[in-house]
């Protein structure tokens, strides 16, 4: 059996490697925080369960998005089986079809509203907002020592009848609730 610190920097080297092939060549050799977020989001969908199945996976961009452009270039590809769509929502009433719901800094006075709309419905929140797990979303993008990484709220993902897989939980920065 392989040193729990081995496995765990295997399983980041994984994932690194996932969000750099995931990444279009369109991006070139830099990558603003804006495309790495993009990259996230997709490769969310791959470590994450949702209940059901279906022939396409929407990617929902909540209110003002800037990932938009970002995340133009994955639209229509197959991620885990699926056609992926990108769409900007604004109302409850368009959430229907989302499995992520990314949830802008520029949208932090909403997020409490949001998440009501969305509670104990299958879709992953995540946004670049710091408190979001704390105030009940389920990912925050974080940046930290000039690196972006991702906190984990195990209690918000069980809520949406979600499961997120034990390599993602363990590449988390931080995780809250009850995975750990």
């Amino acid at each position: 059996m392989l040193p729990r610190a081995f496995r765990r920097i295997a399983a980041q080297l994984a994932l690194a490697l996932g969000l750099v092939l995931a990444m279009p060549s369109t991006f070139g050799e830099i990558t603003s925080e804006s495309q790495l977020k993009a990259a996230y989001l997709v490769n969310f969908l791959k470590y994450v369960e949702w209940p059901g199945t279906r022939s396409t996976v929407s990617i929902c961009l909540f209110g003002r998005d800037s990932l938009g452009p970002y995340l133009a270039s994955y639209e229509g590809r197959q991620i885990i089986g699926r056609e992926l769509r990108i769409r900007k929502v604004s109302t409850p009433d368009q959430l229907t079809d989302c499995q992520v719901l990314f949830i802008p800094d520029t949208e932090e006075a909403r997020i409490g509203a949001i998440l009501r709309w969305v509670d104990r419905q299958p879709i992953l929140t995540v946004s670049d907002v710091e408190t979001f797990v704390r105030d009940g979303g389920a990912i925050a993008l974080i940046r930290n020592d000039g690196r972006l990484q991702f906190d984990v709220n195990a209690d918000a993902i069980g809520r949406a009848n979600l499961k997120a897989s034990s390599q993602m939980l363990r590449l988390a920065r931080q995780v809250t609730g009850a995975a750990r």
